[in-house]
């Protein structure tokens, strides 16, 4: 590991600090105990800082030398989010979690710890000219709590010129890093279509208007969108993940309620997905004389789409950290969808990922009821914090 010349990490006290997070998980918005938690050490290290934003969310400030909140300078943002999953761990180790029904299976206890490690270098040694805004960010398993954030007044109360965020990543060998320019994460958006025919008893088919078939065909025609009407080369994904309907074996229902998610890398793709799903839906609904309402719930999250000029920087520092061999500056896109791209939208930035692959030691796949943060990603990432913070105050372009 490079560049300790300042001073030496506490690793075991900050292990030991994640796997309390670990063993005390919490849902979004009701992270109470995990931002006390990051409050005391913020405290410690006499670092200022801000509760309350999206209820549970915390800005700590680490100002350089000559800087304060009235002169803070150039301000660069880090972000961890730090809410868990309601999922019920099957992990038998001694810090497995204590509160039935939830657990850290995304690994946000060790984003949390891996700011505050570098929190902890970057205090000791505030020879920097400008602020480090620490964001730690409740809610982004499905509440948009980045998104809460800023409505609040996010970066209107701590403006910055550019904004981070990494996040483990167990498709990646523990030991190297990735980034990419352009999307490095899906949009999300989930929909439901609800099918109304006429009920009635299973015997007297023809008296009814039976909504189930109709979904079924629905749902079936849904599949031809992606592979017969998006670009093989873009990338989309529509899944149903949920068929309601009826209340016993011998009544045909009145309705039937369709529920799925959308999951693309731009824009233009997602509207062209949502517009076939509804035309898809009312169509053959009103072939079979029934009706469909098609609901699209909210704006989901939007693509997470590094800005050229931020993603180069960090991917620059990837590879002065851990070697160009070791880190991946383009990696593939992943489906899956993550808040921090509000962010991004509003501010130029860049998120990269964090191998956490080691067999025996993470758990194989994001939200697994055995998934676990390595924690020998706890030293490397508050050191690539750390470097990237030093360096990007020491980088001209930041300025341009």
């Amino acid at each position: 590991m490079q560049d300790r010349n300042k001073m030496m990490l506490d690793v075991k006290r900050l292990t030991e600090f994640r796997h309390d997070l670990h063993m005390y998980p919490e849902l979004k918005f009701k992270e109470y105990r995990t931002a006390e938690k990051i409050a005391e050490f913020l405290t410690a290290l006499d670092i200022p800082f801000k509760q309350g934003l999206a209820t549970t969310g915390i800005v700590g400030s680490i100002y350089g030398l000559n800087r304060n909140a009235d002169n803070p300078g150039p301000a660069l943002g880090i972000r961890a989010d730090i809410d868990a999953l309601p999922m019920e761990e099957a992990n038998v180790f001694a810090y497995a979690s204590k509160h039935k029904g939830s657990m850290h299976a995304c690994g946000h206890d060790g984003h949390t710890a891996m700011l505050l490690g570098a929190a902890e270098l970057l205090s000791a040694d505030r020879n920097f000219d400008g602020t480090v805004h620490l964001i730690f960010q409740p809610g982004e398993e499905g509440g948009a709590g980045a998104r809460v954030m800023m409505n609040e007044g996010l970066f209107n109360k701590f403006p910055c010129q550019a904004v981070f965020a990494l996040h483990n990543w167990p498709d990646l060998p523990q030991g190297k890093m990735g980034t990419r320019i352009g999307p490095i994460m899906a949009s999300g958006i989930t929909f439901d279509v609800i099918v109304q025919g006429k009920g009635g008893h299973a015997a007297l088919p023809h008296s009814t208007i039976d909504p189930v078939p109709i979904a079924c065909s629905i749902v079936t025609q849904l599949q031809s969108l992606v592979s017969r009407r998006i670009n093989p080369l873009d990338a989309a994904v529509l899944t149903i993940g949920k068929i309601e309907a009826g209340s016993s074996p011998n009544i045909i229902p009145a309705e039937a309620r369709i529920s799925g998610t959308c999951r693309t890398l731009t824009d233009k793709t997602q509207s062209l997905l949502l517009e076939g799903v509804k035309r898809i839906s009312h169509h053959i609904a009103a072939a079979h004389d029934a009706q469909a309402e098609v609901i699209i719930n909210g704006e989901g999250y939007p693509n997470t789409t590094n800005h050229p000029k931020e993603a180069n920087f960090m991917a620059r520092i990837m590879c002065e950290m851990i070697g160009e061999d070791n880190a991946n500056i383009d990696v593939l896109p992943a489906m899956t969808a993550e808040d921090f791209g509000f962010m991004l939208k509003e501010v130029p930035g860049a998120y990269g990922w964090i191998g956490n692959g080691s067999p025996g030691v993470s758990g194989g796949d994001l939200h697994s009821t055995r998934y676990d943060f390595n924690d020998k990603n706890l030293e490397q990432g508050a050191y690539f914090w750390e470097k990237l913070s030093r360096q990007w105050f020491l980088t001209e372009a930041v300025y341009d």
